[in-house]
């Protein structure tokens, strides 16, 4: 078993909730449960209780088995999702201080992450629905800008850009929403921690760029506490 597929593997195995992981690597790698169901060759019904605890921890056969089916059904379709997963699991070996990386056990939505950290929704309100966050990452905002070089930037999304950027130490937003607007891939969601009022020209790119916007006056340490629950 190779390096990407055993870290899936040990993630389920050593999780308090070994069924949410299993839904959160499936839909990361975008695989449906008739899709998965059809390459074990199980039901439907089964998988669904898998995610959902009902069924008992499974086995490391089961987990073998279902990791090996995502990268198979994947290979049909181009390996599009591994390459990506690897890529970017190279570039967050060497995490640089400024910033801090959290991957969620089960995604979360859009509108939950912004109730568990009592956010304000400054832009992009009607795409919070349809948001599924696998995980937050945490960031400087000073010193990522004048401090990280822009090949640097991917260590920022770990292992998928299916997450949150919540930006400390802000005074308007401006920076980091110009950062991201010239950058080749993007959060999912964007947080300003503690800022009084957000520039125009930041929520003009949340815009554009069909990012949600929030600000939260939260402590961050309790923002943390309360992310690294999920």
């Amino acid at each position: 078993m190779d390096e990407l597929k055993e870290k899936i593997a040990g993630e389920i195995a050593l999780s308090e909730s070994p069924g949410s992981t299993m839904k959160k690597w499936r839909e990361l790698f975008g695989v449906t449960q008739v899709e998965l169901a059809k390459q074990i060759k199980i039901s439907t019904s089964t998988i669904s209780d898998y995610e959902s605890n009902r069924r008992l921890s499974p086995g490391v056969g089961v987990i073998r088995r279902f990791v090996d089916a995502l990268f198979q059904i994947d290979e049909a379709k181009g390996s599009g999702v591994r390459q990506g997963l690897e890529k970017f699991s190279r570039k967050a070996e060497t995490p640089l201080s400024f910033y801090q990386i959290h991957d969620f056990v089960a995604p979360v939505s859009g509108v939950d992450f912004n109730r568990i950290i009592e956010g304000k929704v400054i832009s992009n309100p009607g795409y919070l629905d349809s948001l599924k966050l696998f995980g937050y990452t945490r960031i400087d905002s000073l010193r990522v800008i004048l401090e990280m070089s822009p090949p640097e930037y991917p260590k920022l999304f770990g292992s998928t850009t299916e997450r949150a950027f919540i930006f400390e130490h802000v005074s308007t937003g401006r920076s980091p929403m110009v950062v991201i607007r010239v950058a080749p891939i993007k959060p999912k969601l964007v947080v300003m921690h503690n800022v009084g009022s957000v520039d125009k020209l930041a929520i003009k790119i949340a815009q554009v760029e069909k990012i949600p916007l929030l600000s939260t006056k939260l402590d961050i340490k309790e923002i943390e506490a309360r992310l690294n629950k999920i």
